[in-house]
């Protein structure tokens, strides 16, 4: 849905909220919350959809006439598809997730042809006038690699090679329909790419030069023109909740970002939790009982702790963490754990909301995105005290951007 009748900023839910691998279990939770949500969100108006598809979705939906119905479905019920949630491959509710949400990574042949899939879908279901992006994982996942900087080298450039095969068939489909799609990488704690530096990092030494050669040669073109085409399809999704685990400041992404050329192709408006540590062993051990509900089996939580000469360790997740606590070095622990946007405080614990509102605000100010996700994805494994009826939390964080965007 647009934010408002004349503005640019198109805002969506990704629907990796809810469970469902195949399409027919997409579909069935689409037709069961879209309507309903669009008739309290946007009774009037078009209403964006955020689309996540494991690869199995994606197959069968590109199968029959499958996406000429469901294009057929979005155009009756004034709905449209602006951009993909392209992430997570395979199963991604009620059951461990845990690193596998990186298996395949981009080294291998599996998330190429999963991506071109998608990106085939997008171009199908992307409207007229917008440009449409599908977000994927920061290449790999680093604890798998160590110290073995061989291994990285091959890692690193069997993703170029990936990403730019990508991209040349978004410059056909450009050529052919006039559609502009991107991919748009997330970096998160413990990717392969986790934070700004080591986005341009990646950009500059690696994506430009060595998927600009492989492109420049894929299309015939000079190799200036294929970076330029990397710099246009190859964008950042720019997770709130990630950054702020990394503890970096909105507006120095953004200027860092822009210096390089980097495009963001997608913000996702996510909240971590974040807490102070004090020093007296009473106040840690509240605070370790208070995080423990938070240490579900599911997904990932990585913690960053930041000490009082600013350096920042990391922990690969929140249940091995724990046990840290207490005699941690720690003045701050930020955990990556998505949470409720509409909920700042936590009784011990805070949410990482401010950095939101901060976002919220700049980007009515340099322009920097037009594509907002609400991503909250796990519902399902919040402590109980903080689960509520799914539509109505869904309507709640709408509601909590739509008043915070107004309000700056």
């Amino acid at each position: 849905m647009k934010i408002a009748i004349d503005s640019k900023f198109h805002l969506t839910y990704c629907t990796n909220i809810h469970p469902g691998e195949s399409w027919v279990e997409v579909f069935a939770n689409l037709e069961k919350y879209l309507p309903n949500l669009k008739s309290r969100l946007s009774p009037q108006a078009p209403f964006g959809i955020g689309l996540r598809l494991a690869d199995t979705a994606a197959k069968q939906l590109l199968e029959k006439d499958n996406l000429a119905q469901f294009q057929a479905w979005l155009t009756q019920e004034d709905l449209y598809v602006f951009t993909l949630n392209g992430f997570p491959y395979g199963g991604f509710h009620h059951q461990i997730v845990k690193d596998q949400v990186y298996v395949p990574d981009w080294s291998t042949q599996e998330r190429l042809k999963y991506t071109l899939n998608l990106t085939k879908i997008l171009a199908t279901l992307l409207p007229e006038g917008l440009d449409g992006g599908i977000s994927t994982l920061p290449l790999s996942y680093k604890p798998w690699w160590g110290d073995d900087q061989q291994t990285w080298d091959i890692v690193l450039k069997n993703s170029c090679f990936h990403i730019a095969s990508v991209v040349a068939e978004m410059v056909r489909i450009q050529n052919y329909t006039g559609k502009l799609l991107h991919i748009d990488l997330e970096p998160e704690p413990d990717g392969l790419i986790e934070n700004t530096s080591e986005v341009i990092d990646f950009y500059q030494n690696w994506l430009l030069p060595i998927g600009g050669n492989y492109l420049a040669q894929k299309l015939n073109i000079e190799q200036n023109l294929a970076e330029s085409k990397l710099l246009n399809h190859v964008r950042l999704c720019y997770d709130t909740c990630h950054f702020s685990v990394e503890y970096e400041q909105p507006h120095s992404v953004f200027e860092r970002l822009q210096s390089a050329g980097i495009k963001i192709g997608k913000i996702q408006i996510s909240a971590a939790i974040q807490v102070k540590i004090p020093t007296e062993v009473e106040q840690r051990s509240l605070i370790a009982e208070r995080l423990q509900p938070f240490a579900e089996s599911t997904y990932l939580h990585q913690v960053i702790e930041r000490r009082s000469d600013g350096t920042l360790y990391h922990y690969p997740d929140l249940i091995s963490a724990l046990p840290y606590l207490e005699k941690s070095l720690a003045e701050e622990w930020r955990t990556h754990f998505h949470v409720p946007i509409f909920i700042r405080d936590y009784q011990i614990l805070q949410s990482t909301q401010d950095d939101i509102v901060t976002i919220l605000h700049l980007l009515q100010s340099n322009n920097a995105c037009h594509h907002l996700e609400i991503e909250t994805y796990t519902w399902d494994v919040l402590p109980s005290e903080m689960k509520i009826d799914l539509l109505t939390s869904i309507q709640r964080e709408y509601e909590w951007v739509l008043k915070n965007f107004a309000g700056n």
